[in-house]
C-alpha cells in the first residue's frame, strides 16, 4: 500500500509540473502565432488546466476504469468551487468586476444541465460521449465569440495580460512548442501513474473507482486550479481567478465526461445521481448567488470562503460516510 500511495504521489507531482509547462508552451506559442491575449487566456490557458484531468480520464477508460474517469471530471468541478475558490477568497477575499464573467455562468449551467440529462440513466453510452465531447467545441467557440465581444475596458483584460506575462514569458515558438511536447510527456507519464496508484488504493480499501476519482484523483489533478486562482487573489486579480475555475468546470463536465463514454462505455453507481451531481449543481448556485451584487458590489469575501471550504470538507466526510 506504501508504494501505491507513492505512485499516486509521483504521478500527481509530474502532473503538476507537467501541466505548468504545457500551459507555458501552449499560451506562448498562441501568443507567437498572434492570439489576442484574452482568448489565450479563456480558452489555451482554460483547455490546457484542464489537460491533467482529461488524460486521467483517458488512461483510466483505457485501464478498464472508466468510472475512476467520471469521477475525477464530477470531483473536480466540486474541487475547483469548495476547495479552490474557497481557499483563495480565505486568503484574500476577491472583487468580482468583470461582465465576462457574468455572461459565463449561463454557459456553465447549460453545460451541466447537459451532462446531467446525459448521464441520467446511469449509464454514459458512447453516443453520450460523442455528444459532450462535441459540445467542449461549441463552448470554446462560444468562449472566443465572448472573448472577441468583450470590453476592452473590462478588468479581466488587464488582468490576463498582467498573468500571461508572468506565465508565459516571450519565448521562441520552437521552445514553447518544446515546452509543449515536454509537458504533454510529464502529463502522460503522470496519469498513468496516478491511475496505477489510486486503482490500487481503491482496491486496498474497498473503495469504488467513482468514490477514488470523486476524492483523490479530484483534488490532485485540481492543483494547478488551486495554484493559479491563489496566486491570482493574492495578486488583487480576482476575475481571471473565478474566470479560470467556470471555463476548467465547463472543459470538465464536457470533454473529461465525455472521453471515458468515447472509450469504454459503461454504466456507474446511482450515488453519483443522487449525490454528487447535486452537490456539483449546489456548489455552482452557490458561486453564483456569491457573485452577485450585494450592497453595491460582487464581493466573495472570507466568510463565503469559510461556507465553501466547510461544504467542501462536508461533502468528502459524506463520501466515506456513504461508502
Amino acid at each position: 500500500m506504501l508504494l501505491d500511495v507513492l505512485v499516486l504521489c509521483g504521478g500527481l507531482a509530474l502532473l503538476t509540473y507537467g501541466a505548468d509547462r504545457f500551459v507555458e508552451g501552449a499560451a506562448a506559442a498562441a501568443a507567437n502565432l498572434g492570439v489576442p491575449s484574452l482568448l489565450v487566456g479563456l480558452v489555451i490557458v482554460g483547455f490546457a488546466t484542464s489537460a491533467p484531468e482529461m488524460l486521467v480520464a483517458a488512461v483510466a477508460a483505457f485501464d478498464g476504469a472508466p468510472t475512476l474517469g467520471i469521477g475525477n471530471a464530477i470531483g473536480s468541478n466540486i474541487t475547483n468551487i469548495g476547495l479552490v475558490l474557497g481557499a483563495s477568497a480565505l486568503i484574500a477575499p476577491m472583487n468580482v468586476g468583470s461582465g465576462l464573467l457574468r455572461r459565463e455562468f449561463p454557459m456553465l449551467f447549460a453545460v451541466l444541465v447537459f451532462a446531467t440529462a446525459l448521464l441520467a440513466d446511469g449509464y454514459l453510452s458512447r453516443l453520450d460521449g460523442t455528444l459532450l465531447v462535441a459540445g467542449m467545441f461549441v463552448v470554446i467557440g462560444a468562449m472566443v465569440w465572448l472573448g472577441r465581444h468583450t470590453a476592452p475596458g473590462d478588468p479581466i483584460v488587464a488582468e490576463v495580460d498582467h498573468e500571461l506575462a508572468a506565465l508565459a514569458p516571450p519565448m521562441s515558438t520552437a521552445r514553447a512548442l518544446a515546452w509543449l511536447a515536454l509537458g504533454l510527456a510529464l502529463l502522460l507519464g503522470g496519469s498513468r501513474l496516478v491511475v496505477s496508484g489510486a486503482v490500487a488504493i481503491a482496491q486496498g480499501f474497498g473503495l469504488s473507482d467513482v468514490v477514488i476519482g470523486l476524492t483523490v484523483v479530484a483534488v490532485g489533478t485540481s492543483l494547478p486550479e488551486l495554484a493559479a486562482s491563489v496566486a491570482g487573489a493574492l495578486k488583487n486579480e480576482p476575475d481571471i481567478a473565478i474566470g479560470n475555475v467556470l471555463g476548467s468546470n465547463m472543459f470538465n463536465a464536457l470533454g473529461v465526461l465525455g472521453l471515458p463514454g468515447l472509450i469504454a462505455p459503461s454504466g456507474f453507481e446511482a450515488e453519483v445521481i443522487i449525490r454528487d451531481l447535486p452537490c456539483m449543481f449546489l456548489l455552482s448556485l452557490a458561486l453564483l448567488m456569491m457573485c452577485r451584487a450585494r450592497g453595491g458590489r460582487r464581493r466573495i469575501g472570507r466568510r463565503d470562503g469559510g461556507l465553501l471550504l466547510a461544504a467542501f470538507c462536508g461533502y468528502q466526510l459524506l463520501l466515506f460516510g456513504t461508502r
